[in-house]
C-alpha cells in the first residue's frame, strides 16, 4: 500500500511516518508538503493509495473535494482538531471515508488503515453475513424489524444469529423480544475489550431464543462515547466469526462508530416508508453511501408499513432514492403493536399476519443464499426480489 503524508510541519510529517510504520511495515510511505494556501498538496508522480491530510483546517474541505474527484482511487485520512458533527458530515459528503483527531495514536492509524484495506477488498470475510440495518429516520420500525428478523432466523431457520444494538443513545431493541434484563451492556463489553473472546462475548448477551443473543445498547445515554470504532470493529469480526448471522441495528447517527458496521457490512439495509420526509432522508442516506464508496449492489431499501394503495409507488422510490427496493413489508398495525406491547416476536404471536410472512421470505432469501457458494451472492440476492 501506498501513503503520501500532506502537512506543513515536517515535523508532524515524521512522527506520522513513524507511526504509520508500527502499524504494518511493509508500507511505503512518502512524506509531501501542504500549506495555508494549498492545503490538500501536490499529488505528484505515482497516485497513492492512502493521503494523510495533517492538521487539516475544515474551511479546505472544498479542495478536499477536488482531490477525491480527481482521484476517487485515493482513500483520504483527514486528521483535524475540527471533530464536529458538522464537519464530519461534510467530509463523508466529500468522499472522506476517515476522519482522526490531533495527534492519533498508531492504534487509531492501524484501525483507519484496516477499515481501508477491507473496503478495497484486501481481506477475506469469514463465513458469517453482516447484515445492517438503519433508520432513515425516526419512526421507521428497523428496530422491530431487525429484532424480529433475528428470531425467525434462529429459531425457525436453525441459524446461530447476533443481535448487536448500535442505537448508542436510546437502544431498546431487546425488549421488542424478551422480558430479560441484560446482565451487560455494549458499553460494558467496550470498556472491558482487553477481555474480549467468544465466552466473554457471550457472558454479555441476552439469550433470547436457543442460537439467538442480543448485545444490548448501553443503559446510560451518557456511557455512549465508551463504544470506539475500533471496538465495534473487534467486536463485529469476533460475532462474525462466530455465528451464522450478524445484525447491527445502527440507529440513525453518521459517524465512525456507526460507519464501522456499513464497512463491514455484507448487506446494508435503509428503513424507509413510503412518505416524502422518510423518502427525503433515504436519499441524502444513500448519497452518503455513495460518496463512501460503497458499492451500490449491497444497499437494498426495506420498505416498512407499505400499502398498495400509497400515493407514492414503490417504482417513484426506486427513482427518487437511486437505490433497488429490497422489501416491501405489510402494514399491519394491530399485530405490530401487540408484539412489541408483549415483548413478543411476531411470528410466534401472529403467524398468519402479513408482516411474520414478509419477514419470514427475506429471511428465507437471506437463508437460502448463505447456503451458496456462488461469488455473486449479493447480485443473486437482489435478483430474487
Amino acid at each position: 500500500m501506498k501513503i503520501r503524508i500532506l502537512s506543513d510541519s515536517h515535523d508532524n510529517a515524521e512522527r506520522l511516518r513513524v507511526k504509520l510504520a508500527e502499524t504494518a511495515p511493509p508500507m511505503d510511505i512518502a512524506i509531501g508538503h501542504a500549506t495555508s494556501s494549498d492545503p490538500i498538496g501536490a499529488v505528484n508522480g505515482t497516485v497513492p493509495d492512502v493521503v494523510v491530510l495533517d492538521a487539516f483546517r475544515s474551511g479546505a474541505i472544498t479542495q478536499l473535494e477536488v482531490l477525491t474527484q480527481r482521484y476517487p482511487q485515493i482513500d483520504p485520512i483527514v486528521i483535524t482538531a475540527d471533530t464536529s458533527s458538522e464537519f464530519l458530515l461534510q467530509a463523508f459528503r466529500a468522499g472522506v471515508r476517515e476522519v482522526l483527531p490531533m495527534s492519533p495514536s498508531p492504534e487509531a492509524l492501524r484501525a483507519a488503515l484496516t477499515r481501508i484495506t477491507r473496503k478495497r477488498g484486501g481481506t477475506a470475510a469469514a463465513d458469517g453475513k453482516i447484515l445492517a440495518l438503519t433508520s432513515c429516520k425516526g419512526g421507521s420500525g428497523a428496530t422491530f424489524l431487525a429484532t424480529n428478523l433475528a428470531w425467525i432466523l434462529a429459531s425457525l431457520h436453525g441459524k446461530r444469529v447476533a443481535l448487536i444494538d448500535l442505537n448508542l443513545q436510546f437502544g431498546d431493541a431487546a425488549m421488542y423480544i424478551t422480558d430479560q434484563k441484560p446482565a451487560s451492556n455494549l458499553a460494558q463489553v467496550c470498556q472491558q475489550i482487553h477481555r474480549l473472546d467468544a465466552a466473554f462475548l457471550a457472558s454479555a448477551m441476552i439469550e433470547v431464543a436457543p442460537g439467538f443473543h442480543l448485545l444490548a445498547a448501553p443503559d446510560d445515554p451518557a456511557h455512549a462515547t465508551d463504544v470506539r470504532a475500533e471496538h465495534v470493529d473487534a467486536i463485529l469480526k469476533l460475532a462474525r466469526a462466530n455465528y451464522d448471522f450478524v445484525i447491527v441495528d445502527v440507529g440513525r447517527s453518521l459517524d465512525a462508530v456507526s460507519l464501522q458496521p456499513f464497512d463491514m457490512a455484507d448487506m446494508i439495509f435503509p428503513v424507509v416508508q413510503l412518505t416524502l420526509p422518510f423518502i427525503r432522508e433515504a436519499k441524502r442516506l444513500v448519497q452518503v453511501f455513495l460518496s463512501l464508496g460503497y458499492p451500490m449492489a449491497k444497499v437494498g431499501l426495506i420498505v416498512n408499513r407499505h400499502l398498495k394503495n400509497s400515493d407514492i409507488s414503490l417504482d417513484d422510490l426506486e427513482r427518487t432514492v437511486n437505490a433497488k427496493l429490497f422489501k416491501a413489508v405489510p402494514n399491519a398495525y394491530e399485530a405490530v403493536a401487540a408484539s412489541v406491547n408483549q415483548g413478543q416476536p411476531i411470528a410466534r404471536l401472529a403467524k398468519g399476519s402479513p408482516v411474520t410472512k414478509a419477514l419470514r421470505e427475506i429471511a428465507e432469501a437471506l437463508d437460502t443464499e448463505t447456503e451458496k457458494t456462488s461469488k455473486n451472492w449479493l447480485s443473486r440476492l437482489f435478483a430474487a426480489h
